[in-house]
């Protein structure tokens, strides 16, 4: 069975805006009772729930509680927590799953629903199948002695933060660090800024201030201008973009110069190489940057490519045995310390390595020399098999003769809307953009 019959699940969970489709109160409940019915399978099991900080977190928190009870499975309730966090504590609870409401990334007028294993990883498609299959039958509720109880896990934060801190050396000491965190008024609001500071460093604390509805707005990983300008104001060593549940990174050096989720696990994965792991494969997306591959091949490293998106990328990290692997929006997954893409933790083993050598985030991200990239969005009338075409064909080969062994071309189907995705990246930025630009109006005129 493939992703395409799924008729909720995404690559991450369910995500919508709030009253439309699947992000209803009612659905929501009905999803509660149907993982509820999957994961108890006869006995009495526990679900822990976490959600970052919109509004509506409140509301289908409600529904999944009730959905779940009805199912009877006990309910631990996490409060505001990063999804990776929630990923960690559904391990060392020993619950059956994990639930995270949050649209990551999106804006408050978004919601979501993403999923762990007992494990901490995501759930095989297998088990979504079989949530989805569920969805379809009426709701039934269990008896009354049988009916799941709820529970709050007062001490959640306490408990992650301290795995975090467990991710470095006890024997490093950040107090020479002034940091600006920027928390984009999500789910590590309570969490970054105590971790980097019960680690020793200096902490200017940037979007910790959540009311509901600033979650992600003008700050974060997506807006890091104002971290930009605080780096340089308050003459930081660095600043630190996490996103609105805590899974993405994005990094500043002191001179104010972004550091995206390239550049830093290109700095992770030689932190790792320095440090005895020989393993030659860092697993990033086929969006990820040539100047990657390129700098990871000057040091003896491969860069294996997987489809976009993080399940694709864990997918990979498992198949090839490798323990490093992200995208260049800052998922990165560091699997010798933890299950799932984590912000504070990919943050940390940065500062380690900088400690470690003694050399500034600026020097250490300078041996990746990025191509320039452009991406066009090519509207079609209907879904297409793009390697059938052979004018499409004829098209790519055309500009990759052009950019010889300097660059490279992707064309890619969207899997939610009639677009085709139309990237090329080389060495020459008027060449790339002259060349996107041809490419996209030739799909355009053929499909």
């Amino acid at each position: 069975m493939t992703e395409q019959i799924r008729r909720y699940f995404g690559t991450d969970g369910i995500r919508g805006r709030v009253g439309d489709g699947s992000i209803t109160p009612e659905f929501v409940l009905k999803l509660g009772w149907a993982i509820g019915h999957v994961f108890a399978k006869g006995h009495r099991s526990k679900v822990l729930i976490g959600k970052d900080t919109r509004i509506s977190g409140y509301m289908f928190e409600s529904a999944l509680q009730a959905g779940l009870s009805a199912a009877g499975v006990d309910v631990y309730l996490l409060g505001p927590m990063p999804t990776p966090a929630v990923a960690y504590l559904t391990r060392t609870f020993h619950a059956q799953a994990g639930i995270v409401i949050s649209a990551s990334h999106n804006p408050y007028q978004d919601n979501g629903i993403k999923f762990f294993s007992g494990e901490g990883t995501k759930l095989p498609e297998s088990i979504e199948l079989e949530i989805e299959a569920i969805m379809d039958k009426p709701l039934v509720t269990v008896d009354s002695h049988l009916l799941g109880k709820a529970h709050r896990i007062d001490d959640a934060a306490g408990r992650y933060i301290e795995f975090c801190k467990s991710t470095v050396s006890s024997k490093l000491d950040f107090s020479n660090l002034k940091l600006v965190v920027d928390c984009a008024h999500g789910a590590t609001y309570h969490i970054a800024p105590n971790v980097f500071r019960e680690l020793g460093a200096e902490v200017v604390v940037m979007g910790a201030e959540p009311n509901g509805l600033n979650i992600n707005k003008d700050c974060g990983s997506t807006e890091p201008r104002l971290l930009q300008a605080a780096v340089l104001e308050n003459k930081a060593d660095l600043g630190i973009a996490l996103d609105g549940d805590g899974d993405r990174l994005i990094m500043v050096d002191h001179r104010g110069e972004l550091v995206d989720g390239d550049e830093l696990l290109f700095v992770i994965a030689r932190a790792q190489q320095r440090a005895g792991n020989k393993h030659p494969v860092i697993v990033g997306t086929l969006m990820s940057n040539l100047g990657l591959e390129q700098a990871l091949q000057s040091y003896d490293m491969a860069l294996h490519r997987a489809k976009v998106g993080d399940r694709y990328v864990m997918e990979m990290l498992k198949e090839t045995g490798a323990t490093v692997g992200g995208e260049a929006s800052g998922h990165i997954i560091c699997l010798d310390k933890t299950t799932t893409g984590d912000g504070i933790v990919a943050a940390l083993q940065v500062l380690a390595e900088m400690q470690e050598t003694g050399i500034t985030l600026h020097e250490l991200r300078s041996a990746v020399t990025k191509f320039p990239q452009r991406l066009i969005n090519v509207r079609v009338n209907k879904v297409v098999n793009l390697s059938d075409n052979d004018e499409v064909n004829a098209a790519i080969k055309a500009v990759e003769a052009t950019l010889g062994n300097n660059g490279r071309v992707l064309l890619r189907a969207s899997g939610t809307e009639p677009v085709i995705r139309v990237m090329v990246e080389g060495r020459d930025a008027a060449l790339i953009n002259k060349l996107a630009i041809e490419l996209a109006e030739i799909i355009e005129r053929l499909l």
